[in-house]
């Protein structure tokens, strides 16, 4: 099983979840890719993804996860065994004004103010402060990400398999070019 997990208001019509769907589609694997909407609420997402996990093997699990995507796969991870590969994840997501929202209209305001404290503990209550087996993580991250520290990431995954790009963005823009690679990683067989 492969459980793609998308960024803050990002989607699974996102580009990085379009590109990995095809390509698994591609190798026979359609039928063993899941990528859910995720909800705004941390305990939300990080239950949704929980119930997509259950029943299968953690040694049979890919997490795939995309900047806050990320967050909640490093935590998946260690709490299931799986495996994870991590794009531009977030460490600290709490610290991060892209992951906390910005309210569109004035009279969202308030209830944005109130979600953005609720989600934030909610956010601390999924913290990993060091992983504890890197050999079943995978860091892809960008020098050029325009919200994250690559540097942060590259730290946080120590002697974790780790491929960092120079330059590109927060988005990823050669994801695409990475897949054989995070299919290897991933011990899964294409079909």
């Amino acid at each position: 099983m492969i459980l793609y997990l998308h960024g803050f208001r990002s989607s699974p019509s996102s580009f990085k979840a379009q590109a990995a769907a095809e390509y698994m589609d591609r190798h026979g694997l359609g039928g063993r890719f899941f990528c859910p909407q995720l909800p705004e609420s941390p305990f939300q997402s990080v239950s949704l993804a929980a119930q997509f996990m259950e029943g299968y093997d953690p040694s049979r699990i890919l997490l795939i996860g995309s900047s806050l995507g990320g967050y909640y796969a490093r935590f998946l991870a260690e709490r299931t065994g799986c495996r994870a590969v991590l794009l531009n994840p977030v460490i600290d997501p709490w610290q991060v004004k892209a992951c906390m929202g910005n309210p569109s209209q004035e009279q969202e305001l308030a209830k944005w103010e109130m979600d953005r404290e609720k989600y934030a503990e909610e956010l601390k209550s999924f913290l990993v402060r060091k992983i504890t087996r890197p050999e079943r993580y995978f860091l892809i991250a960008a020098t050029g990400d325009e919200l994250l520290d690559y540097k942060q990431m590259s730290a946080h995954y120590e002697n974790a398999r780790q491929i960092i790009i120079e330059g590109s963005d927060h988005s990823l823009s050669e994801f695409p070019d990475y897949l054989d690679e995070i299919l290897a990683f991933s011990g899964l067989q294409p079909v």
